[in-house]
């Protein structure tokens, strides 16, 4: 937060008390003062002495404090009034009351969540995040993870509350509404963490979600290593849900990093997956293929083209199984016995879901 807010506002209160008012911040330094010399002091002396008050009034070296009101258990501002005795206490509690408004009306308009929000949503320049995040002391360039959270039923928003409950450290992590019904969390992550971490945290979000009978899916982007990057994010995670509505269905947490082909194949343009299924399936389509071979051949998929192990799970003679497997070549002109054929009609089977999910019959 900018010193200037406070400074306009001390300066007011100057016109009214002989006594010198002033704001330190969360490390001692004075960053506004009725008496302009003093700014910039750094007073670390003050800061423990503060902070055990736990947000009451206390007098320390001939001067009267009192935090701001703020999200953590140690103060990121407080008053300052030099003098020790009722009038010094008075005067403190008066500006405390006038800052805090101060302080209040400002991060309304211009608090860490909506310069996040804004980050996200590419409403503010590249350059302009650089001067934002040391206005409000954000750090810039520390690792982050985005969550998207999305509730399953159509028309129901994620409940905020549940989320921001489990991340209650507002200074560093960000719980934030977007578009409709959308939760994101940017979350602050230690350095060296990678996809397990993302997962663990995103299991924990689905699990509280579901524990207080809410259903919703959670998309997790790649980590962000600068607040420019969280835009990125952001889009990586919208992606990872949007993918997994078409081949992952019976997943609820989904990361884009774990996309794989089906992030190429979401790119592409429809009519090039029709063109694609065509020149795949020019003896029959692939409708021509009834459920319980579709079946075999995604359990065919599941055991890595293994044929007895595939029998074994299906119940089924091997000779069983090679004889469908034999009718799907005579059908398609494709040997799934085959490395190449077999890759070839997975990738058939994923265009086939992705057309499906546009409503579009091939």
């Amino acid at each position: 937060m900018s010193g200037r807010i406070f400074q306009n506002v001390v300066l007011q209160l100057k016109e009214n008390t002989d006594r010198t008012i002033g704001v330190i911040d969360g490390e001692g330094v004075v960053i506004a003062c009725s008496e302009l010399s003093l700014i910039g002091q750094r007073w670390a002396e003050h800061v423990p002495v503060v902070n055990g008050a736990s947000g009451a009034m206390v007098s320390s070296d001939g001067k009267t404090f009192k935090a701001l009101n703020g999200w953590n258990t140690q103060f990121d501002y407080a008053v300052f009034v030099f003098g020790d005795n009722d009038v010094s206490r008075t005067v403190c509690a008066m500006s405390t009351v006038a800052l805090n408004s101060a302080k209040s009306y400002y991060e309304e308009k211009h608090d860490r969540g909506s310069f996040v929000k804004d980050i996200i949503s590419d409403n503010i320049m590249l350059g302009d995040i650089y001067m934002r995040a040391k206005e409000l002391r954000v750090t810039a360039d520390v690792p982050r993870g985005v969550f998207v959270v999305r509730s399953l039923k159509k028309g129901e928003s994620v409940p905020t509350d549940v989320i921001q409950s489990m991340f209650p450290d507002r200074q560093n992590d960000f719980v934030l509404s977007v578009g409709e019904g959308d939760v994101v969390l940017v979350r602050q992550m230690p350095e060296g963490a990678g996809i397990k971490e993302l997962n663990k945290i995103a299991a924990s979000i689905e699990e509280s979600l579901r524990g207080g009978g809410a259903s919703a899916v959670v998309g997790i982007g790649t980590i962000a290593t600068h607040l420019r990057d969280l835009a990125k994010s952001y889009k990586e995670a919208q992606i990872a849900i949007e993918v997994g509505k078409v081949f992952d269905t019976e997943k609820y947490i989904i990361n884009y990093e774990n996309l794989g082909i089906g992030r190429l194949i979401y790119q592409l343009p429809t009519t090039l997956c029709e063109i694609f299924l065509q020149e795949v399936f020019k003896k029959n389509p692939i409708d021509a293929l009834d459920k319980e071979t579709l079946f075999t051949i995604h359990k065919f998929f599941e055991n890595n083209l293994n044929v007895s192990e595939t029998a074994r799970k299906l119940f089924v003679h091997r000779n069983t199984l090679v004889y469908r497997l034999e009718k799907i070549k005579k059908l398609t002109g494709l040997d799934l016995r085959e490395f190449d054929d077999a890759i070839t009609f997975k990738v058939a089977l994923m265009v086939k879901k992705y057309l499906t999910s546009r409503g579009i019959d091939s």
